[in-house]
């Protein structure tokens, strides 16, 4: 089945693993399989050739996938490290908008009250003018008033005047001499 002159020298012989066997053949394996010799067999440097060839394949494969397996941790380790900041910016981002949202809800308040204030204090200046002008209109009305019986007063002596004076042409028509004593027959007496 194997034939001696078939090994190399120093290496040993081995079998490829059967399907049954739980672990993949390494590179290793596939570069020194030995096969039996039969008799319409392969070219021994052909498959010899072959398996050195599949074997760097496998072994290029293997560091590659090796080579990858290392960067998909450093690339999750990445992930994570993102995730985290993803985290920490969203939490940021959610404590901004809620300052935010108590900032505008803190300024509506705020205005609500300065408007309400402002409001309060027009009523009251709306208020006093109202009382000033209510104490205006009374004064004006006391004036009006005041002058209306002024000038009543002022008609009645006018009249009384008037009838006064139509009384004394009256008597001087009827002329009556006073019995006065005259200043100068007086005084020389």
């Amino acid at each position: 089945m194997l034939n001696s002159d078939d090994l190399t020298p120093g290496i040993e012989t081995r079998r490829l693993p059967s399907p049954d066997r739980h672990s993949a053949p390494t590179p290793l394996d596939v570069r020194q399989a030995k096969f039996s010799s039969a008799m319409r067999g392969y070219d021994k440097a052909e498959v010899n050739a072959f398996l050195l060839e599949a074997g760097d394949g496998y072994e290029q494969v293997s560091r590659e996938n090796e080579r990858l397996r290392h960067e998909v941790v450093r690339l999750e380790a990445s992930l994570a490290q993102y995730k985290e900041l993803e985290g920490a910016l969203k939490g940021a981002l959610m404590s901004a908008q809620r300052v935010s949202d108590d900032m505008k809800e803190n300024a509506n308040l705020e205005s609500a009250r300065v408007i309400r204030e402002a409001e309060g204090k027009a009523e009251l200046m709306l208020q006093r003018a109202q009382a000033q002008l209510e104490d205006v209109q009374r004064e004006i009305d006391g004036l009006r008033l005041k002058r209306r019986e002024s000038e009543v007063a002022l008609e009645s002596i006018i009249a009384a005047l008037q009838n006064t004076l139509e009384y004394v042409r009256e008597q001087g028509e009827h002329r009556v001499i006073p019995h006065r004593p005259l200043l100068g027959v007086a005084q020389s007496a």
